[in-house]
């Protein structure tokens, strides 16, 4: 039996945690942006980041998830920050690694309003205001990311290689964060119900979240 894995291809401010919470929730175990202490039993996983967990397994064995077969589900893949700038989701050598080597791997685009995720990243953290102005970001080089319509650019730009690079590929589904049918949607391409649907880790100036489902693997520390 081909083993379900699904990877999320959205960028930060996208949804990313609410996917995560609604993958756990129906029933698959979850990885969302860092391996957790509790998520892992393997010191070279656990407290470690998806996105050079995937690529330390790319470049060392040539299979993208071959640190992360306890997991089912990668809700975001990227990281930057320290000396970390990996992208995951926008290295088609890598995901096309994981294609051949999973033929069970599905991927998801969790996209939104070019424009509000732009001002959602600015607002969280230094995320958008320092992190991504402080490296050569694929797609947001240089100094590139300092005014919020180079946020725009970068944002559509990524969703559009998504599209291309996957275009006509049944393993492939995008949906926008605001569309109500999009926990049908989900469950339907996955092949399993989705049985939690709400808002997390929301911007203080966006509406309140709603509290995500009690679970044996929060991602809480």
């Amino acid at each position: 039996m081909v083993r379900l894995r699904v990877i999320n291809l959205g960028l930060p401010k996208s949804g990313t945690t609410t996917l995560g919470v609604a993958l756990r929730a129906s029933g698959l175990k979850v990885a969302d942006w860092k391996v957790r202490k509790f998520q892992s039993a393997n010191p070279q996983v656990a407290r470690h980041f998806l996105g050079d967990l995937m690529y330390r397994g790319y470049f060392e064995t040539g299979d993208p998830l071959h640190l992360l077969d306890e997991f089912d589900a990668l809700s975001e893949i990227n990281v930057v920050g320290g000396d970390l700038n990996r992208w995951p989701q926008t290295d088609w050598g890598l995901l096309s690694a994981i294609i051949e080597r999973h033929p069970g791997a599905k991927f998801i685009l969790s996209y939104r309003d070019a424009e509000a995720q732009a001002d959602s990243m600015i607002r969280w953290t230094n995320l958008g205001r320092k992190r991504l102005k402080m490296f050569d970001v694929p797609g947001l080089p240089g100094t590139y990311g300092r005014e919020p319509g180079d946020l725009v650019r970068w944002i559509d730009g990524h969703n559009r290689f998504c599209r291309q690079v996957f275009a006509g590929n049944p393993n492939f589904l995008e949906y926008d964060i605001l569309d109500e049918e999009a926990p049908q949607k989900i469950g339907a391409f996955l092949g399993l119900p989705i049985r939690w649907w709400g808002k997390v880790n929301d911007n203080p100036a966006d509406e309140a979240a709603e509290p995500a489902p009690a679970a044996g693997d929060s991602q809480d520390e």
